[in-house]
């Protein structure tokens, strides 16, 4: 999961590529990095941290231009800490090229080997980023005569997309050209378009709110398996370059990555969310007793809308329970298991009053590793809640996701191998209660009818792309154990 952006304007967009970073923050905490283009010329900096510590003023004088591309990273590959593997990445030729990726590749390590023995390209380091790069460079090359063209960009896409597993939303800067954005076949991580009124500036970003919070209409959705090209002078060219596309979106987009006031494929992060609490609902009165909870609280924040809609469901009284600090990052996505567990209590604090003598139900949007989890139903205890009932908006976390979401190994998520009641056991609580995961489909069906099949193999095991085997499973539990 990382955040990207690209813009064509008629001035510089180093500051609104700047703010887009800003709204996809959450997207990615580890780096930051942002590449223009002005003339020929291109300016690049990136840097470990959030967008706020990544650049100075300095640095934003040394990016001009009217095009470029930046990103948020999140790493699934590669090393947390390794500043070069921060994104956009570089190569010389042809024309000269920055890319930004959102996803993952899952044959990376086979297209590594390829690179180096068919197409001589050396790959400087463990990033699947650098990799795909390669790979459209060389593509480009084959394509492209002498100068780049439309008609060679998409031939170029239309080649990849035969060789890339895995998943993939791309901006790229083509020197002399313009900006490029593509999809994978099955469009599991979001990439929209928008434009400024006067229709002079063109934006590409992973989400809908990048694209309206610095003041732009967003005008439709990245179709899966299809490129988007917008030349220097603003003209946009879009084509379907893969031979097979059916648009299967990560389900857990919806539950957790995105921002709620983000739209994607057509359907509103909040309004699914809120309706994750109605379904919720109907499993908690089914499981649990009348009159056994007196309060619903939500953790703050990605669980408040479904919190709210279940305890009106419920006839419950919603209350906020706990506090957060809201400079400290999200817990999920923080390297090393030490870290996640000692920055859930500098996160939230929980008001004594509004837990001491209740049977609380906690909501939270998702159980993953079961840390924060657990840290949560600790503090209510300690803050004199009687009995603590927990319920998760989205099903069991089961299996490790290989498309963008760094859960590579599946004896770190708590449901994995479990049944509930082991679960439950594991966490604490007195009482634990799951969405079921064919509601959660139904919801979004149900906003946008043009959806039928949905990624979500971290709930279900079944990995889309078809390659995804136990021996390559086993490989990246053992690249994630050695980054740890």
């Amino acid at each position: 999961m990382c955040g990207v952006v690209g813009i064509v304007a008629q001035e510089h967009v180093n500051q609104t590529l700047y703010d887009a970073l800003l709204l996809l923050q959450h997207r990615g905490q580890d780096a930051a990095g942002m590449a223009t283009c002005d003339d020929q010329r291109f300016a690049l900096h990136k840097e470990n941290g959030l967008v706020r510590d990544a650049f100075r003023t300095r640095d934003m004088r040394s990016l001009p231009g009217t095009i470029g591309i930046a990103q948020v990273r999140y790493p699934t590959a590669g090393a947390y800490d390794n500043e070069a593997e921060a994104q956009p990445f570089y190569v010389n030729a042809p024309f000269g090229i920055m890319l930004a990726h959102n996803g993952n590749l899952t044959n990376w390590r086979e297209l590594q080997t390829e690179i180096y023995q068919k197409d001589r390209r050396h790959i400087n380091t463990q990033s699947d980023s650098e990799v795909l790069l390669n790979i459209f460079a060389n593509a480009l090359n084959e394509c492209t005569s002498t100068q780049p063209t439309i008609e060679a960009v998409f031939s170029a896409v239309t080649q990849i997309h035969s060789r890339l597993k895995g998943s993939y939303a791309v901006v790229a800067l083509i020197a002399g050209f313009g900006l490029v954005a593509f999809r994978d076949p099955f469009g599991i991580r979001p990439l929209i378009m928008g434009r400024s009124k006067d229709n002079k500036t063109h934006i590409v970003a992973s989400e809908s709110v990048a694209i309206e919070g610095v003041g732009h209409q967003v005008t439709r959705d990245i179709s899966p398996g299809e490129a988007v090209c917008i030349t220097l002078d603003g003209q946009v060219h879009a084509r379907q370059c893969a031979a097979h596309s059916n648009l299967t979106p990560c389900l857990f987009e919806y539950v957790y990555l995105a921002r709620p006031d983000s739209t994607m494929n057509g359907v509103s992060v909040y309004a699914a969310r809120a309706q994750m609490g109605q379904t919720l609902a109907r499993r908690i009165a089914a499981e649990i007793r009348s009159g056994e909870i007196d309060v619903v609280m939500p953790i703050p924040d990605s669980s408040r809308p479904a919190a709210i809609e279940c305890a009106s469901a419920l006839n419950l009284k919603y209350r906020e329970g706990f506090i957060k600090n809201r400079y400290i990052g999200r817990t999920f996505i923080m390297p090393g298991q030490a870290v996640r567990t000692k920055s859930v209590r500098q996160k939230l604090n929980p008001i004594g009053a509004e837990f001491a003598g209740k049977s609380v139900l906690l909501i939270d949007d998702s159980i993953v590793r079961g840390t924060t989890s657990r840290e949560i139903i600790q503090m209510a205890r300690a803050a004199g809640a009687r009995r603590v009932i927990f319920a998760s908006a989205a099903p069991p976390v089961r299996y490790s996701n290989v498309y963008g979401i760094d859960m590579p190994t599946r004896h770190e998520l708590i449901a994995h191998g479990r049944s509930i009641e082991q679960i439950c056991h594991e966490l604490t609580a007195d009482q634990l209660v799951f969405q079921d995961q064919v509601d959660l489909e139904n919801i979004l069906k149900g906003i946008n009818p043009k959806l039928n099949t949905f990624e979500a193999s971290c709930f279900d095991g079944n990995y889309i792309t078809g390659d995804v085997s136990p021996d390559y499973l086993h490989w990246l539990e053992q690249a994630k154990n050695a980054r740890s």
